[in-house]
This record gives structure tokens, sequence and C-alpha cells, in this order.
């Protein structure tokens, strides 16, 4: 028979274990199904990013998935330097939601300004991602199985692409020509593949994928 206490421990492991999960899902699919169900509705290829989906059909589908990850990422409670991060992290979800990019084409004043805080908070929010990646998801409790090895070098491979992105991003942005970049679409690419990196990460994170066989960790030091 399960102690209430137990039952409460089993809960709040399977509850951060599921918000992995569903933040792993949507960071993975989200490029996706933007780009496939805008291509249905109008029969456009990609667009110059993936927050100019604000502007599409697949507007509600942009602005809901982010809010979403952002309140998962807010109420993701583990230990406080993960609360922490991750309420910066939600925040700047939100923000990314909430205040669109510049629309392509001409863009008032108050676009151009709300563009440049959508800009801030997407920076704050991969940034943010990067780190969970790099410091947070790869340490240990003192036991190191061949698993949790394999699963630390998946973690770092994701954040060291998040990073990648962001700075061929600020790249694309100085160099690239503005006729040659709507054409590649080097932005929209960049992008999608630092979300699929961060979805990559937490769904693995979400013990789905290269978990630890029970009875198979090591003891402790």
């Amino acid at each position: 028979m399960t102690s209430p206490s137990g039952t409460s421990a089993r809960g709040a492991v399977l509850s951060y274990i599921g918000l992995r999960r569903s933040v792993g899902i949507i960071g993975i699919g989200l490029p996706f199904v933007l780009a496939i169900g805008n291509l249905l509705l109008t029969g456009e290829g990609p667009r110059s990013s993936v927050s100019s989906y604000y502007y599409t059909g697949m507007r509600d589908v942009f602005v809901g998935s982010l809010c979403a990850v952002g309140v998962f990422l807010f109420c993701y409670r583990y230990e406080q330097p993960d609360d922490r991060l991750g309420n910066l992290a939600g925040v700047a979800a939100i923000g990314v939601a909430l205040f669109p990019t510049r629309p392509e084409g001409p863009a008032s004043t108050a676009q151009a300004v709300v563009g440049w805080v959508h800009l801030a908070f997407a920076v704050v929010f991969f940034a943010s991602l990067a780190w969970f990646c790099l410091l947070l998801f790869t340490r240990d409790d003192g036991t190191r199985t061949a698993r949790k090895s394999a699963r630390n070098a998946v973690y770092r491979a994701c954040g060291i692409v998040i990073l990648a992105c962001l700075a061929l991003a600020v790249l694309n942005w100085l160099v690239v020509p503005v006729e040659l970049a709507r054409v590649l679409r080097p932005l929209f690419w960049l992008e999608s593949a630092a979300i699929v990196a961060f979805g990559v990460a937490w769904f693995v994170k979400g013990d789905t994928v290269l978990r630890d066989r029970p009875g198979l960790t090591p003891p402790a030091a």
C-alpha cells in the first residue's frame, strides 16, 4: 500500500516529467506545424522567420504554442536554479508570442519598436534554453551511467546548436544581402533548428528516450 507521502512524491515526479515531455513535443513539432499548415492554407513556402507566421493564418498556433511553452516553463519546479531559469524562459516565451516581430515590408514606428522588444525576448528565450541544455540538464547526483553520459551528449549537442544558430542569425543580419535572404530564408531555418534542438533536449530530459534501465544504476561513490 502506498503511503500518502509516497503518492505525493510520485505525483511530483510525474508532474515535472510530464512538463518536460510537453515542452519537448511542442518544440519539436512547432516549426513543421507552422510551415506545413501555412503551405496547406496559402500554398506558400517557408517564410522569412518562424516568428513571421504571426502574420498568417497560423497565428493562433504560433501564439498558443509559445504561450503554452511559457506556462509550462513557468510552472516547472525542480531545483532552485531550474525554477529561476524556467521563470525567465517562460516570461520570454510569452513575450515572443505577445510582441510580434516586424511584418515583412514597410512597418510603422510602433511595429518597429514592438519588433525590437520581440527580438530582445527571443534572445533571452534561446539563451535560457541553451543554459538549460549545457549547464542544468548535464548535472548528476554523483552517479554516472552509460545512458546518462549519452543523454549529456545530446544535451550538449542541443545547447551548441542553439548557440550556433543565435550566432549565425546575427551573422545573417549583418552580412547576408536582403535579396538573398528573401530567397534562402536563412533565419527561418536557423530558428527552426534552434527550436527543434530545444525540443529534443526537453524530450530526452522527460525520460522518453535514453532513460536508465531499472536496477542498472551503479551505487553512488
